[in-house]
Order: C-alpha cells, then structure tokens, then sequence
C-alpha cells in the first residue's frame, strides 16, 4: 500500500515538469526553431545585407548628383557608417547633404564636406546672383503695391497729427498736444514698415528689424539717460505746475522769478537781474520754496543788549516799537524771543511780518533794524560790542600804541546824530525792476514754448 502512495507522489510532481517543456516534433530538431526578433528601440542588428551599404552608397551619389553644388561630394558607406568628403559652395549646402545622408537606415554619418573657397565656384555664385535679381524684378508690382499702401498709412498719420487743435481740447498744454502729435506719426511710420514688409514676405526682415530696434532703443536709452529724464521731467512739471510766472522762487541753492517753464529747462531771473536755467530733471527733485505763494512773509533779525539790563524789558521795547511801524502788520503780531546769553551781551530775537503785495521784504528788514536799534538805545539799553583782551609784547612792538581805550572811565567816540525814523521809513514799496525784466522776457519770441498755464490750478 506504502509503494502504490509513494508511486503516484511521483507521478503527480513529473506531471507538472512534463507540461513545462515545449512540444517538439520528432521530424524537426530543436535548434532549427528561429530565434524572437529583438524588440528594442533603435537597437542595431548583429547581421547586416552585404549589399545594402552599395546600395545606400549608389542612391546617395545619384541624389547628389541632382542637385546643384552637391557634384564634388564623394561618398564611401561600410558597415553602415556613411563617410562624406569632397567640397560644397556654402555651410548651408554641406549641412543639407549631411542631413539627406542621415535619413537612410545607417549607424552614423560622418561629415568630412569642406567649404569650397576657390573660385571656381564663381560661375555658380553668379548664376545665383542673377537667379535672387530676377526674382526681386518679378516682385516689383508687389514691392510697389506695397510702398503705395505704407505710404498711404504715413500720409494719414501725418494728417492726423497735425491736428492739434484737437488734441489741445484733450491735453492740458501745447507741450502734451505735441508729444500726442510727434507718438502718432511714430506710430504711423512702424505700422507702415511692418505692414509693407509683411505684404512682399520679408517677415524675417521684419523681424531682425524690430530686434535690432529694441537693442538700439535700449543702447539709446542708456547712453541719453540723462536727457531721456530731463524730458520726463518736463512732462510732469508741466501737468503739476508747482509755480507760475514771476513767482520768488528758491530751488536748491538757486533764487530768482520764473520767467517760463520750457520742454527742457526751468528760467529763472535772478535778483541780480542774470538769466539762470536749471534743467527740469533738478527741478523734479529738488525741494522748491514758493515766497510768493504766500503774501505774508516774516523778517527776523538778531540785536543783544547789556548783561545788566533787563533783557525782558528791552524785548517788549523792541516788539512794541515793531508794532508801531506802518509796513508790519498786526495780525500776526510782531514777536521778541530772548534766544541766547553770549559772551557779553543777551541776544534777542525780533520778528515780523508783511505784506509782500504792498512791502518789499529786504527794505522791511532794512527799516526795522535801526528802527529797533535806536529805540532800545533812547531807552538808555547798552548795545555792548565784543569785549578782546590784548596783550602785547614789548620787544616785538614797533609802534607805539596811543589812545587805547579801556571799557570802563576811557574817553570815547562822540556819536553821530540818530536819523530820523520817518525818513528811514520813507519807502518800502516792493521793487519791481525784476519783475519788469520778467515780464520782458516774457514778451520774447520765446513765450511760446512756455510750459506754465495761469488757466491750470498749481500743485
């Protein structure tokens, strides 16, 4: 019983085994069975047709052969390896061949071409030559029809900026209705270009063209940085109007009137009566001070009295006597700071304002000083000077030194009579030499271009 199990385990671990095993004939032996084909991509066979290198070879030269430059290229295939040699008129021609060779089932192509810079490819040069001059003749019409319908955009461009009574209605000053005017006929002359050139086919031409505009702008806008801002600057100024004509104007460290605002430069008068021009793009940036914005303008100056008198007493004096002169007004009302303790006196700031409409401010200032100096003086307040001590050495002094006068008990100086303050305060009417010349600049030719507009409300 043990045996007949222990047959039939064998018999049941064969049959598996036995199933594994392909069937084979008995009239067919097994190495006659064909080998699976490799089913890797781009894989190169182990067995190649004796004959296929020839035939690669012989359909190479007769393709070459049709072809006009390509007659001087030799060809030589082995194992599917195409060698190209001999010459060819350009880098363009001997790139086609490499190409053309590599289009057949071949392991690799070697491009051996060399350019030919001989001149017996001459007569081929020229027959190209008259092949392209031909063509351009046959494109005449179309080169023609062409210029006419780019002419045609130019010439209504044109028209259209050169109206610029309308676009005045539209911009706030001439400036703007000129930048409007010289964008459109910019804009006329590019869309005519690529227009014209895109009729005949020259988009390749158009574009190289607009590339090689692009690097030129921006090699134009690096190298006129500065004038490119100048000319921004000047658009800005003339749409914010920060001042008008004949204001009192302190840009930076520059004073003087506005005489006019141009496309490139702010003109100023100064109260010397010389012409300054700063460019706008300072102008943009720098910080401006209006003095006629505002009529009311304040004038301070600085006087000290004795240490020993009363520095509180003599500041009411001095904002009293202010009050009481004609040209400062009382609202607001004149002022008297004790700002200081010097070496030998106490300074004490004065400060009032006018009316720049009825007083010039340089002959307020003028007035009051010694409007103040001789009131605190009649008062009996001493307006010391600075106290020196000298000392002088007796073996280097060539002169004898007479009269000198110590502070205290010394003879000094008599002084001279005090002036009359109503003749002091005689006139103080604004000046109107500057603004004579302002207004004559004005009145130039060169107005025209001016920038500035009354009619505008300022910044």
């Amino acid at each position: 019983m043990l045996r007949i199990l222990a047959a039939f385990c064998l018999a049941l671990i064969a049959l598996p085994a036995s199933a594994a095993l392909p069937s084979l004939s008995q009239d067919e032996p097994a190495e006659a069975q064909p080998a699976p084909a490799p089913t890797a991509g781009n894989t190169l066979s182990d067995q190649r047709d004796p004959q296929a290198d020839t035939r690669i070879a012989n359909r190479l030269r007769d393709i070459y052969a049709q072809v006009s430059g390509f007659s001087a290229i030799e060809v030589e295939v082995k194992e599917g390896v195409v060698r190209l040699t001999g010459s060819a008129p350009s880098q363009q021609a001997i790139e086609e061949a490499g190409a053309i060779a590599a289009r057949f089932d071949v392991a690799t192509v070697e491009n051996e071409i060399a350019r030919d810079t001989s001149l017996s490819g001459t007569a081929d040069i020229v027959t190209a030559l008259v092949d392209r001059m031909r063509e351009a003749v046959n494109m005449l019409p179309l080169i023609g029809v062409a210029l006419l319908i780019g002419l045609a955009i130019v010439v209504v461009g044109y028209l259209l900026a050169s109206l610029k009574f309308v676009w005045r209605l539209f911009t706030p000053n001439d400036f703007l209705a000129d930048l409007v005017a010289s964008a459109i006929r910019f804009i006329a002359v590019i869309f005519a270009a690529v227009i014209a050139l895109d009729i005949i086919g020259a988009t390749a031409l158009l574009g190289a063209v607009l590339g090689g505009a692009g690097v030129i702008g921006i090699a134009l806008g690096f190298a006129m940085r500065d004038t490119v801002e100048n000319y921004v600057a000047s658009l800005m100024l003339s749409l914010r109007q920060p001042f008008r004509a004949n204001d009192l104007v302190n840009i930076d460290e520059f004073e003087g009137r506005v005489i006019r605002l141009t496309s490139r430069a702010t003109v100023l008068m100064t109260l010397e009566g010389n012409q300054l021009r700063i460019p706008n793009s300072t102008v943009f940036k720098a910080n401006i001070l209006n003095f006629t914005r505002n009529p009311q303008r304040r004038f301070d100056f600085t006087l000290g009295v004795d240490p020993d008198d009363d520095a509180t007493a003599a500041a009411e004096l001095g904002r009293e006597t202010l009050a009481g002169l004609p040209f400062v007004l009382t609202d607001p009302p004149p002022e008297a700071r004790i700002v200081e303790v010097g070496d030998s006196n106490v300074l004490i700031r004065f400060l009032g304002w006018i009316d720049q409409r009825e007083t010039d401010w340089f002959k307020a200032q003028s007035a009051a000083i010694p409007a103040v100096k001789n009131a605190l003086e009649g008062a009996g307040f001493g307006l010391p000077e600075p106290i020196y001590r000298l000392r002088f050495d007796p073996r280097s002094a060539s002169l004898p030194f007479e009269n000198i006068a110590e502070r205290d008990g010394a003879p000094t100086r008599p002084r001279k009579p005090k002036p009359d303050a109503e003749a002091v305060l005689a006139d103080v009417a604004p000046s109107d030499e500057i603004d004579q010349m302002v207004e004559e600049e004005r009145e130039s030719p060169e107005a025209k271009r001016d920038l500035l507009d009354h009619r505008r409300p300022v910044e």
